[in-house]
């Protein structure tokens, strides 16, 4: 495992590599072709007591099979769960048209990132929009946009994205992928 940064965080952004029970093993359509996934017991155990300052903001991303499971992940972490704070329509990589996901019930499309809190955060922004109405690129990509959202609604404060897959300016990146 990559070592866990050693500064505290105002704005923890995390998308985890939750797993899922599929009945795919070995097709393209199962999530271990993309990427390593982790069990709860794995992500329930990350120290995020260790980065997250005393007052802190969670922004997790989840799937709608997946909730529960966030819900926990957000009261082990140490914060508390205060409502969804973005919802991104996925529209198609090439047209303006949506995104249709398989789904095991009916065909998805949107994700949500869940905001969570430990302390006091401030809003500094009412300005800040919940849907995302955003292209998919490439599998499990979240739109850029949300980071810069994210600033505009607390501000211009210490901050990690983990489970990054790549850098972004002014935020620090920790991930297998990054």
């Amino acid at each position: 495992m990559i070592p866990f940064p050693k500064k505290k965080y105002n704005i923890i952004y995390a998308d985890p590599p939750w797993h899922y029970q599929t009945w795919s093993e070995g097709f393209k359509r199962n999530i271990t072709s993309k990427y390593k996934t982790m069990s709860m017991e794995e992500i329930w155990d990350l120290p995020i007591d260790e980065i997250a300052d005393e007052d802190c903001i969670l922004f997790l991303w989840v799937t709608f099979p997946k909730l529960l499971d966030c819900i926990k992940t957000i009261e082990k972490w140490g914060f508390t769960y205060k409502t969804c704070a973005f919802t991104w329509v996925k529209k198609n990589k090439k047209s303006d048209s949506w995104f249709w996901g398989l789904g095991y019930w009916t065909r998805a499309n949107s994700e949500i990132c869940l905001l969570a809190t430990k302390g006091k955060p401030k809003r500094v922004s009412a300005g800040v929009h919940q849907v995302v109405d955003d292209r998919i690129m490439e599998h499990s990509k979240k739109p850029d946009t949300v980071r810069q959202r994210i600033v505009e609604l607390v501000g211009d404060l210490p901050r990690i994205e983990l489970f990054a897959r790549e850098t972004a300016d002014g935020w620090d990146s920790w991930g297998n992928e990054v």
